[in-house]
């Protein structure tokens, strides 16, 4: 079949819940994807962050088919090697205690809020305990994840959500303060928002809410599902600040395409909140997915992934920068290393449709932002051959 039959094929058989570009992906090469024609797409959105490593690597690969042939899910009744392992190599790099591995972002966020709410209950016995999630957040689709996600149209047509939200603004203390009380038990942010628009959380910010939390044992939730993983030049982007939460959550690129995420814990976090039968999961953390994320750490530290985050995010920020000199319609850039935003005065869905006419696949934060988030590999002749495109289509405009 051709590639438009397995469009409609496609618009026939799926839930449209996607508004989808008319390509069909069929193969990837390094930072390259090929659609059934073979029509070649220069990829600046790593399957919304996820691709770190690039496509068609060998050694994950490979990593990945030994495990098939040896077993792929057991439950966990079990124990097994590589989820042992997988949890010894994000502790290291992550600096913290306890983990639980999901199958995705919105359900470590899940995961999160229930580990909050237990936590308060220990405390107090009492079930009306509150969260403090940002405006402009977004945490993920399922129930739990929509209530603490900061945008009401993601929200509306699902309430009730869970109850006892409050919605602060980032990077605005007295936000936060205004929405204190003594119910409070957790107070959750992305370090650096994704889809709301790519505004990273100040140091200031950071440092007096992890004040406030420790004054009052209040538990720090910090959303690194898109922004952790090396993105922003550090394994985890709060780590530029030492600002460590009692809760992290990640995903996306923690298994490079594999789809698997984790909730992780300080060591007083998990003595006082989830026990045994308080949470749980299927396919979390089964073989398969473990030897994806030991694969993935190892070859983050073997090929230096977050030196050319660094280098590569600084000569990003330049190239986009003078876009934002050149162009009145790029209004801003923002971001950290390799996730960056161009916010225009205008929105950004025909530019994204005229870029992947000219083979470049780009992504959108909100409607006027168009999202850098390219795979972890990229090198200046990429970031170049971007620009250029990038250029092209600003010229029609």
């Amino acid at each position: 079949m051709d590639m438009k039959q397995y469009i409609e094929d496609a618009e026939q058989a799926l839930l449209h819940t996607y508004n989808r570009y008319q390509i069909v992906l069929d193969k990837g090469e390094d930072v390259y994807l090929y659609d059934l024609e073979g029509k070649k797409y220069l990829d600046f959105c790593a399957g919304i962050a996820v691709f770190a490593l690039g496509y068609h690597n060998d050694k994950y690969n490979d990593a990945l088919k030994a495990q098939i042939d040896k077993v792929i899910h057991t439950s966990n009744y079990y124990y097994n090697v590589p989820a042992i392992e997988a949890a010894k190599k994000l502790k290291k790099v992550s600096g913290m205690d306890r983990v639980f591995f999901t199958n995705s972002g919105a359900e470590a966020v899940e995961g999160a809020i229930k580990a909050a709410r237990k936590y308060a209950y220990l405390k107090d016995g009492c079930t009306d305990h509150e969260i403090i999630a940002m405006e402009h957040s977004f945490h993920g689709r399922t129930m739990g994840a929509l209530s603490v996600t900061g945008n009401p149209k993601y929200r509306e047509a699902f309430e009730p959500m869970i109850g006892n939200i409050r919605f602060a603004k980032l990077n605005d203390f007295d936000s936060v303060l205004e929405n204190v009380t003594d119910k409070t038990c957790a107070i959750l942010f992305e370090t650096v928002q994704g889809e709301g628009g790519i505004y990273p959380a100040d140091e200031s910010f950071m440092r007096q809410v992890k004040a406030l939390c420790e004054e009052k044992d209040i538990l720090l939730i910090l959303d690194e599902i898109q922004c952790g993983m090396g993105r922003t030049g550090y394994m985890f982007a709060w780590q530029k600040y030492g600002v460590k939460p009692d809760i992290m959550v990640a995903a996306k690129a923690l298994g490079c395409g594999v789809p698997v995420g984790a909730f992780l814990m300080t060591e007083k976090t998990a003595q006082h909140s989830l026990t045994s039968g308080d949470h749980g999961t299927t396919y979390g953390g089964n073989p398969l997915a473990a030897a994806a994320i030991n694969i993935v750490l190892d070859l983050f530290e073997e090929n230096h992934i977050i030196d050319n985050v660094k280098e590569m995010g600084v000569y990003l920020e330049k190239t986009l920068d003078k876009l934002v000199a050149e162009y009145d319609c790029v209004v801003a850039r923002r971001g950290a290393g390799l996730m960056q935003g161009l916010a225009f005065n205008r929105p950004v869905g025909e530019i994204i449709n005229k870029a992947l006419d000219k083979g470049l696949l780009l992504v959108s934060a909100g409607t006027d932002v168009i999202r850098f988030v390219p795979p972890l590999i990229i090198r200046k002749d990429n970031i170049d051959d971007m620009a250029a495109i990038l250029r092209a289509c600003l010229a029609e405009f």
